[in-house]
């Protein structure tokens, strides 16, 4: 049972780890003369590396909202299965743990939908999608299966 325990918590931490480090690096797109983010635009020119504030286009604004919220659900859903395992009685489930991740799953799913259909009119077309980009997709997966593990998990004691 310690060995399930510490298998989800690493899950967990993995896609947090994942979610936090998708949303502050500025790598959703990246191409010849710059990098673009959720956060800020970078492009290189002759006078070197000039960074600007992203657009204040709505969209992005809830890109960054709804990134921003996974984070927190992820967070409270780790703090939320330790509360719980100490005070859940035996043969209970973490229901409410599980829900919470799989929103922090659907928040970073919904924030990568709307980066991706919006992109192309922000950057340009020759640019690519970065690492962070990649990043914030592979936590979406990772978050979803260890919130439907809590939630079929069962406390023993």
């Amino acid at each position: 049972m310690l060995i399930l325990l510490l298998g989800i918590i690493f899950l967990h931490v993995a896609a947090l780890v994942l979610l936090f480090v998708s949303t502050i690096i500025s790598e959703w797109t990246t191409g010849e003369m710059g990098t673009s983010d959720l956060w800020k635009n970078c492009t290189l020119d002759n006078m070197g590396h000039i960074c600007n504030a992203a657009s204040t286009g709505e969209w992005i604004q809830v890109v960054q909202a709804v990134m921003i919220l996974s984070i927190i659900f992820s967070f409270l859903s780790l703090i939320l299965f330790f509360c719980q395992l100490f005070t859940l009685q035996k043969g209970g489930r973490f229901f409410l743990t599980g829900a919470f991740q799989i929103l922090a799953g659907l928040f970073v799913m919904s924030g990568a939908i709307i980066y991706t259909v919006m992109s192309p009119g922000w950057v340009p077309e020759k640019d690519t999608f970065g690492y962070a980009y990649i990043l914030a997709w592979v936590a979406f997966p990772l978050a979803v299966i260890s919130g439907l593990i809590y939630v079929i998990l069962r406390k023993r004691e």
